[in-house]
């Protein structure tokens, strides 16, 4: 027979729960993917600027040139370097590789650090 004590409610937030690495490289890369596919209407917009006269090219470099969206391309950079090596990684999970509970956390921890030193990498050359 249950206790009263064990019919209460248990109010958990997301700050008490511990996610594994491997729980958080998939949550991220849910979100990059939603916010690459937002992303994509003002990207093309701003490819269709650049493209239809010189005027217009010289509007989106001077855009460019602004801290704040060099801020969000470099932003964005992340994302798409953060999305694209999790999707590879899952795709060869897919395949059965890499499946093992060690391998798993270390090949998540190895994303998360080439993610970042790839956008570190490709902004510097672009912007």
């Amino acid at each position: 027979m249950l206790s009263t004590r064990n019919k209460r409610p248990v109010f958990l937030t997301l700050y008490q729960i511990r996610f594994p690495v491997t729980a958080v490289l998939s949550i991220i890369h849910r979100i990059t993917g939603v916010l690459l596919s937002i992303a994509i209407p003002f990207l093309i917009y701003l490819l269709d600027q650049s493209v239809t006269s010189a005027e217009g090219y010289m509007a989106v470099q001077e855009c460019f040139a602004s801290p704040g969206l060099r801020f969000i391309s470099g932003v964005l950079v992340w994302f798409l370097c953060y999305h694209f090596l999790a999707g590879i990684r899952f795709l060869i999970i897919d395949l059965g590789v890499g499946t093992e509970k060690t391998i798993a956390r270390n090949t998540a921890w190895l994303i998360h650090g080439l993610a970042v030193l790839a956008a570190i990498l490709i902004s510097g050359v672009l912007l």
